[in-house]
């Protein structure tokens, strides 16, 4: 929170924004901020891996692009240069936190969670600031995970675990990749806008191939757990 708060701050006051703005911007990076800490805070115990912490310098800099993305967005300028660096320097960290939980054996579930949300997060933030280069229909792919897991929610078994494939780690990356692609100055925008279609076609595709894996796999659990009851 701290570090945050210290370089929100800075980056915002360089940036000139205007006080109604300066809060909001804040709000934002802090509900990021409070989100990561959450997770660590529910943990039982509370420990913090190396891999952890890495993630947590991760969140640290989505929740700096969430604040410089607030004023660009609604102060009419576009998202500028400072919020591709941030999200540019977020998304190539990412590999960072999973070699270090390999090399110290730290991998856990509850930092594999800790990873997710704040992938998520990271891809909401820059959906919101490439919606005035590509338009609203962009915030789908930021929302889609969150759709997800409030699915769950009514939906229990779309919250079990999905076996490790490397296509859906090639695809979460991919869209983090195609918004900064988008928010780059300088590339033509035939290419910035085939790059984000086809990162939303990609995820509803990989999302909907998740859903119908833990549909069929609850049935076919149910099916078992009923033959069992009526052998018993």
């Amino acid at each position: 929170m701290a570090g945050f708060l210290v370089s929100g701050g800075w980056i915002l006051t360089v940036a000139g924004a205007g006080a109604t703005y300066f809060l909001a911007a804040i709000a934002a990076g802090l509900a990021v901020m409070g989100n990561a800490a959450a997770s660590i805070l529910n943990r039982k115990p509370r420990l913090t891996t190396a891999a952890d912490r890495v993630t947590l310098t991760r969140a640290v800099l989505v929740a700096c692009c969430a604040a410089a993305t607030v004023p660009a967005m609604f102060g009419g300028t576009g998202p500028g240069m400072q919020v591709v660096v941030l999200g540019a320097a977020a998304f190539l960290l990412d590999a960072v936190d999973g070699a270090v939980a390999r090399r110290f054996a730290c991998v856990s579930p509850a930092g594999g969670r800790l990873d997710v949300q704040t992938d998520a997060a990271l891809v909401l933030v820059l959906a919101c600031a490439a919606v005035p280069i590509t338009g609203p229909w962009v915030l789908s792919i930021g929302l889609m995970w969150y759709a997800f897991v409030a699915a769950g929610w009514f939906r229990p078994q779309l919250k079990r675990t999905l076996p490790i494939k490397r296509l859906r780690k090639v695809i979460g990356a991919f869209q983090p990749f195609a918004l900064l692609l988008a928010l780059t100055p300088g590339v033509p925008g035939g290419i910035s806008m085939a790059a984000v279609f086809l990162a939303l076609v990609a995820l509803v595709a990989s999302f909907g191939r998740d859903v119908v894996e833990l549909e069929q796999s609850h049935r076919k659990w149910t099916g078992r757990h009923s033959s069992t009851e009526l052998v018993n």
